[in-house]
Order: structure tokens, then C-alpha cells, then sequence
């Protein structure tokens, strides 16, 4: 069952071979599943939430986390997101061009250095005493 934030079977299917061998031939725990992981992390990126938060489902947050970081270390996230970007569909992008225009003492102006005429921001002249 696909549940919300997790890979299709599809998008899977481009980013595994991609993620290192699970077996790595080492005695101990088994490792938790790269697909498990991968869909923990993504759960992040796409939730907002801290790494404490994870579900359970995801296995021990700690894991998930150590892995990401091992992943980023190692390039291997690097990777995933540059060649993930070079299939992308330029028709699925969006760009928003909007503008929020802020007051001029929200930058840190200070206060009179500045006067708006029609909606322009020009200098106000220096005080007649400190003319030249």
C-alpha cells in the first residue's frame, strides 16, 4: 500500500540501482532496507518534520538519519538529485514570479533617509546645516 510522502513503484524503480548494494557481506543486524530509508527520507523533505518525528514504519530515526548523512557524504544523494533533474519534464515546472514589495525601514533603512513620491523611493535632501 502506497502511503502518503512515499516513492511510487515507478520512481523507485529509477533510483535503486543508483543506492548502494544492501549486502555488504558484513556479519551483524541486517540492514534496513534502502527502500524503507529512501522513503523515510523523503517523508522529511516532503513533511517539514524533525528527524524525531519519523514513523515508525521507517524504522529508528536514527538509522534513517545515519544513512542520509552516510548518503550526502558519499555523493551518493548528490547523484540521485542530478541525474533525477536531467530526466525531468520541463513541462511539469513551475516558477512563481511573485513580488512582495517591503517597506523601506524593513531593510534596515533608517528612518528619513528615504521619501516615496509615486510610489518611488528617492533621498531626501540633507538638512540645510549639513549642505555644502
Amino acid at each position: 500500500m502506497l502511503r502518503r510522502y512515499e516513492l511510487t513503484d515507478e520512481e523507485w524503480l529509477r533510483i535503486e540501482p543508483l543506492l548502494p548494494p544492501e549486502n555488504t557481506g558484513k556479519q551483524g543486524r541486517p540492514r534496513k532496507d534502502n527502500r524503507i530509508i529512501m522513503n523515510g527520507i523523503v517523508w522529511l523533505a516532503r513533511s517539514g518534520a524533525p528527524w524525531r518525528d519519523l514513523p515508525e514504519r521507517y524504522g529508528s530515526w536514527k538509522t534513517v538519519y545515519s544513512r542520509f548523512r552516510k548518503w550526502i557524504d558519499d555523493g551518493i544523494l548528490d547523484n540521485i538529485f542530478r541525474i533525477l533533474s536531467l530526466e525531468a519534464e520541463l513541462e511539469e515546472l513551475s516558477i512563481d514570479a511573485s513580488i512582495i514589495q517591503a517597506h523601506q525601514h524593513s531593510a534596515g533603512a533608517k528612518k528619513g533617509d528615504l521619501q516615496m513620491k509615486s510610489g518611488i523611493a528617492v533621498e531626501e535632501p540633507a538638512p540645510k546645516s549639513m549642505r555644502q
